[in-house]
């Protein structure tokens, strides 16, 4: 099971049935914020709607696919990071992640990314990981920055965000670059 200390404070753990709930609350407490850079957010309109994301990520995580794991700060869950998915043929990956308003600037996200890379190069043996923010999200572009990735440029147009298209910068860490630092 996917369930890894970070430090004191946080704890990543593999998102389950019993989180659903809360995890919904969550996300609905904080629909205004997550908005405005997540698709997601307007499909999600009941507690049942999570537990088919819920039932989706464990089915990912079940078949050597990636995971979903929820970020827990000081026992509360504050956020969600995982995989997109996991391209064996190429040992590579691409991480997403979102943290409630009222927890950022904490450095809660930077930490949980840090552990999460650890885990793809070390446990895992991937030697590529990807993060793509769109050009305007400074708090989530600040997050690959922040861990020293490559900016390896610019995708127009990446994705549909509810009505209208935004640019993704795309940012990478080569397994051999991770371990020099």
């Amino acid at each position: 099971m996917f369930n890894h200390k970070v430090n004191e404070q946080i704890q990543l753990k593999l998102l389950e049935p019993r989180h659903a709930d809360e995890l919904y609350r969550l996300s609905d407490n904080n629909r205004k914020h997550l908005r405005q850079w997540l698709p997601w957010v307007d499909r999600t309109q009941s507690v049942e709607h999570t537990r088919e994301y819920i039932q989706f990520a464990m089915n990912q995580y079940a078949s050597n696919n990636g995971f979903q794991a929820g970020i827990f700060y000081q026992d509360q869950l504050v956020g969600c990071i995982g995989l997109h998915q996991i391209d064996w043929t190429n040992n590579k990956s691409s991480i997403g992640y979102w943290l409630a308003e009222a927890y950022q600037g904490k450095g809660i996200m930077s930490k949980a990314c840090a552990t999460v890379i650890h885990y793809l190069f070390d446990e895992l043996r991937l030697n590529r990981v990807e993060i793509r923010a769109a050009v305007q999200n400074s708090k989530s572009r600040a997050i690959p920055e922040r861990l020293n990735f490559t900016n390896e440029g610019l995708i127009r147009q990446a994705e549909w965000l509810y009505d209208h298209y935004v640019d993704h910068v795309v940012y990478g860490m080569l397994r051999d670059e991770w371990m020099k630092h």
